[in-house]
């Protein structure tokens, strides 16, 4: 779901649609029309991958999108940190594509991906070492916009969920992570462990979404005036009853 636009289009957000678009581009199965049927199945055949790695691409796009439609953000480390998840996803197309055509070909038993069993441990870790980048720029740039909501001018519900959006691609960025040491250690390689727990990633954002959604109820009804603090929290107590001694001497009879 993309999120409403808070401000207009800047500049980081025109070069990024560029750049997401030429790495598009790179995932055409080809940019030649075919000379007869035989090619035109040989390019079918490549759809299934293609769709498969361009919805990965167009889920970053998504959450790209989110942050710059919401946060103002145009500082020096706004542009560093936005130009390295940039050239990471023009990187990552490759890796991208070849492992969604190794997946496909697995299952269609099409030989037109060649890859050895003692290959697959070092193509999971540079499908997760472009995973683990990419949303980890993109959690760092949500924790960004959350210490510059003085700048940004944004209310706390804004600055809440730049904090909860944060953990939430940095579960991601932890889930690519565990992918990499699991192949790294060559646990569960040839059974396809380090991509099978890219799962998780619904699982963490799951949690973390329930566990910050009461305080951002809270916070919206804090700020609609829905939400009104007892009154025996805002009133003062009484004060107790003043105690006067006196000096009079006390008669026993």
């Amino acid at each position: 779901m993309i999120a409403e636009r808070e401000h207009a289009v800047t500049r980081i957000e025109a070069f990024s649609d560029a750049m997401f678009a030429f790495a598009a581009t790179l995932l055409v199965v080809s940019l030649e029309v075919p000379h007869d049927f035989d090619g035109l199945l040989a390019n079918l055949r490549g759809f299934v991958p293609f769709a498969l790695s361009f919805s990965a691409l167009y889920f970053i796009w998504i959450a790209h999108t989110n942050l710059f439609r919401r946060y103002a953000l145009g500082d020096a480390y706004t542009i560093i940190l936005n130009g390295l998840l940039l050239f990471t996803v023009l990187f990552y197309v490759y890796p991208l594509k070849f492992m969604a055509t190794a997946i496909v070909a697995n299952f269609t038993n099409n030989a037109g991906v060649v890859i050895s069993v003692g290959q697959l441990d070092v193509l999971f870790i540079v499908y997760g070492f472009g995973w683990t980048l990419v949303f980890l720029t993109i959690a760092l740039l949500y924790r960004h916009a959350y210490k510059s909501r003085p700048q940004l001018g944004i209310d706390a519900v804004a600055a809440y969920d730049a904090q909860t959006r944060s953990r939430h691609y940095l579960g991601f960025a932890l889930v690519g992570v565990a992918s990499i040491v699991l192949a790294w250690l060559g646990i569960g390689v040839r059974l396809g462990i380090p991509g099978f727990i890219y799962v998780t990633v619904g699982i963490l954002a799951a949690i973390n979404g329930s566990s910050r959604r009461k305080g951002r109820e809270i916070l919206e009804r804090v700020g609609t005036g829905e939400f009104v603090i007892p009154e025996s929290v805002t009133t003062p107590a009484s004060p107790a009853p003043a105690v006067t001694i006196t000096d009079a001497p006390t008669v026993i009879r």
